[in-house]
């Protein structure tokens, strides 16, 4: 069997990336910070690690407002393409809007469960986590605490 080989590329194709192997974390995301950085109610990351994505063509642009936390999108278009946190230095997230087969990732899970807009809805057995889904480094504290 094949490891699996996924491809991903903002609206205009200025940044084009190719990720190697699983995704080791899918999950919705309904913290306020990255609702407006998406422009969504919610988003979907695709958790890989640093060394599983190559950026093909073109480099996303960099912006940080929370310490910490750098998002990465499309100069040209805008469209989003993940985000880093130093908190968690081994992981790289992908919008799942950025990625070519986005029905191929299917979340396990949903963060910042408190946070999420009242007229959203799931009829899922998906946990519930009330904050960040990941184990963080403690010496960064949380993005919504810095």
């Amino acid at each position: 069997m094949s490891e699996r080989h996924e491809t991903g590329a903002c609206f205009c194709g200025a940044i084009v990336a190719e990720m190697t192997g699983e995704p080791f974390w899918i999950c919705y995301d309904h913290d306020d910070d990255c609702r407006r950085a998406i422009g969504s109610p919610l988003t979907v990351w695709v958790g890989y690690r640093p060394t599983q994505v190559c950026f093909t063509r073109g480099e996303p642009k960099r912006f940080s407002r929370t310490p910490g936390v750098t998002r990465l999108f499309c100069g040209d278009c805008g469209s989003a393409v993940g985000y880093r946190d130093e908190g968690t230095p081994d992981e790289l997230y992908l919008a799942i809007g950025f990625l070519d087969r986005p029905e191929a990732f299917k979340p396990q899970a949903h963060a910042y469960w408190r946070m999420r807009l009242p007229w959203v809805a799931f009829d899922d057995d998906l946990p519930r986590i009330e904050e960040y889904s990941r184990e963080r480094d403690p010496a960064y504290g949380k993005p919504k605490d810095r």
